[in-house]
C-alpha cells in the first residue's frame, strides 16, 4: 500500500469520483442502455457519498477496511451482460475505483474478491 492518505485527501478523491458518476448520470441518454447506464452511475455515486459520510467518523484505513466488507458482500456478476445487474456492477466498480485511490494492495483486493458469494439465481 502506497503512504497513508489523510482523511481530507480521502474525501478529495471521493468528491471527484462523485463528479464523474455525476457526469454519467447526464450522459446516460446516450447510451445503448440507458436505464442500465443510469443505474450504474447511480450505485457508484451512492457508494461514494456512503464512504465519504464513513471517511468523515473514521480513520481512512478504517474507511478502507469498510469499503472491503462492502465489496464482500457483492454477489459476483461477473460475465454477465453489460447491462444486466448494474446496480451491483455500479457498487462493484466504485469500490474497486477506491481501491485505486487508497493504492490498496491487489493481493488483499483478490483476497477479498475470492470471498464474495455466488450470484443468487433469478427468481421466476
Amino acid at each position: 500500500m502506497k503512504e497513508p492518505m489523510t482523511t481530507e485527501q480521502l474525501l478529495q478523491g471521493l468528491k471527484h469520483y462523485r463528479r464523474i458518476a455525476r457526469q454519467d448520470m447526464l450522459r446516460s441518454a446516450e447510451t445503448p442502455h440507458p436505464d442500465a447506464f443510469l443505474r450504474h452511475a447511480e450505485a457508484r455515486r451512492e457508494i461514494y457519498v456512503q464512504l465519504a459520510t464513513y471517511a468523515e467518523q473514521h480513520a481512512p484505513e478504517d474507511v478502507t477496511t469498510h469499503a472491503l466488507e462492502l465489496y464482500q458482500a457483492l454477489p459476483f456478476v461477473t460475465g454477465t451482460a453489460e447491462h444486466e445487474h448494474p446496480d451491483t456492477k455500479g457498487q462493484e466498480n466504485a469500490l474497486e475505483n477506491f481501491f485505486l485511490l487508497v493504492g490498496l494492495d491487489p493481493k488483499t483486493r483478490r483476497e477479498a474478491r475470492s470471498k464474495r458469494p455466488k450470484l443468487a439465481p433469478a427468481q421466476p
